[in-house]
């Protein structure tokens, strides 16, 4: 009866926060579901008039002269493609620059990792977009590093940056750097250097010990810092409009402009459907990964 008792309790306690969840994370959830399974409205909006036409328009499209005409919709593709790509790449480099500046800070003096950490945090203490401009404002035609090249007679003419994957994969590795920076610190810091010193003394070098003892006590950090980086990345929207303009558009550029200017809801519900789908697919596969060696032990 106790055991009854307290499971009451505790599902009255989280009463509360499970009603939150459900009315302000799952309930806009499945109105964008409902939405893209309905027809679009004439003004914008929708009409309750159900229809798959926006899943289908997602990767295909019919000829304007010929419906029964059907071939991929390379528009949405490109744009599909390009966001994991960036994203990938983003997650990529953010790990390849954090697990160096993660190790430094953990293996400095206890007293001094407070400052290096406050510096890492500190470029989450000014806006987005703010922080999106200073990029710019380093890589477009008349910028820092195009100034400093054609004075050091580098280059004859500025070099086009802005616009660009180029442009969009630089800013979103430097706002989202931090992001992997801190929970690879976090994985470090509870780190036993005795079993980095063991490795040595077993005869190791340094990249059997990175590979072998380092790189799976890290792995959980790794992990982390690749989801926190790579789904807010993938759905990014004020970095690649900013740094991309409208020549490299990423899915959460195409999903505001559908509720924009497109005027076509359902799409652009379904369009923010399939991005959740890649979320939660990433998750999974992240996560498979993370538990795959654990397991092999275990078995």
């Amino acid at each position: 009866m106790r055991r009854r008792g307290g499971t009451l309790w505790n599902w009255l306690l989280s009463a509360p926060a499970l009603l939150v969840l459900v009315l302000a994370a799952s309930g806009p959830l499945v109105i964008v579901l409902v939405y893209s399974f309905l027809s679009p409205g004439n003004m914008g909006g929708v009409a309750w008039e159900p229809s798959t036409d926006a899943w289908f328009r997602l990767f295909f499209k019919r000829d304007i002269f010929d419906p029964e005409v059907v071939t991929w919709n390379e528009a949405h593709l490109v744009v599909f493609w390009r966001s994991v790509s960036l994203s990938l790449q983003t997650t990529a480099i953010c790990a390849i620059l954090g697990f160096p500046t993660a190790w430094f800070i953990a293996t400095r003096a206890p007293h001094r990792r407070a400052l290096w950490l406050f510096l890492i945090t500190i470029p989450f203490w000014t806006n987005l977009l703010v922080r999106t401009f200073a990029i710019q404002e380093l890589i477009r035609n008349t910028g820092t590093i195009n100034s400093l090249l054609l004075r050091l007679g580098v280059i004859g003419e500025p070099i086009q940056m802005m616009y660009t994957d180029f442009a969009v994969l630089v800013g979103m590795a430097y706002v989202f750097l931090p992001l992997m920076v801190l929970p690879l610190y976090a994985a470090m810091d509870k780190l036993d250097m005795r079993l980095v010193e063991a490795g040595y003394d077993l005869y190791g070098g340094r990249l059997q010990v990175l590979r072998h003892v380092i790189f799976p006590l890290v792995k959980p950090g790794f992990v982390a810092g690749s989801i926190l980086v790579f789904i807010p990345a993938i759905g990014a929207y004020v970095t690649p409009r900013v740094l991309g303009g409208g020549r490299t558009m990423m899915l959460g550029n195409l999903i505001e402009l559908q509720f924009g200017q497109g005027r076509n809801w359902p799409l652009g519900s379904a369009m923010a459907m399939l991005l959740l789908i890649v979320v939660v697919a990433a998750l999974v596969l992240y996560l498979r990964w993370a538990n795959a060696e654990p397991e092999q032990r275990n078995g």
